[in-house]
Parts: C-alpha cells; structure tokens; sequence
C-alpha cells in the first residue's frame, strides 16, 4: 500500500486532464452566453478555461524537456 503513494503522476496525464477541464469550461462558457457574450458568467468561465490550457500547455513542455533529457 505505501507503493501506492509514492507513485508519481505523469506530467502528460495532467496536461491531458488539464486540457480536457480547459475544453470544459469552454463548452460551459459558450453554453453561459445567453443574450451577450459580455456577462461576469462568461468572462469568469472563459478565463478559467484559459488558464487551464496554458496549464496544461506548460505540462507538456516538460514532458517533452524531461524526455529529452532522459534520452541525453
């Protein structure tokens, strides 16, 4: 059972859930939009979502750096 804890997350599993709750709150956001795109709802939504793909963005740059330098 200790195993269990100490077993790491790969950073390109996070960056997929990341971008998968990013691709969320866009799909809430546009559903949000009513009459305008311009209400708190929408803006708030629209801004989590931003930042959970660049989230998810920066997580598969590391992917890629720690791949690299494995292969070094």
């Amino acid at each position: 059972m200790e195993d269990f804890y100490n077993m790491r997350t790969s950073p390109l599993l996070m960056a997929v859930l990341y971008f998968g709750v990013g691709i969320a709150f866009m799909f809430l956001a546009s559903q949000a939009a009513v009459e305008t795109i311009w209400n708190a709802t929408t803006i708030v939504l629209s801004g989590v979502a931003t930042v959970n793909i660049i989230v998810a963005i920066r997580l598969y740059n590391l992917h890629v750096r720690m791949n690299q330098s494995n292969k070094k």
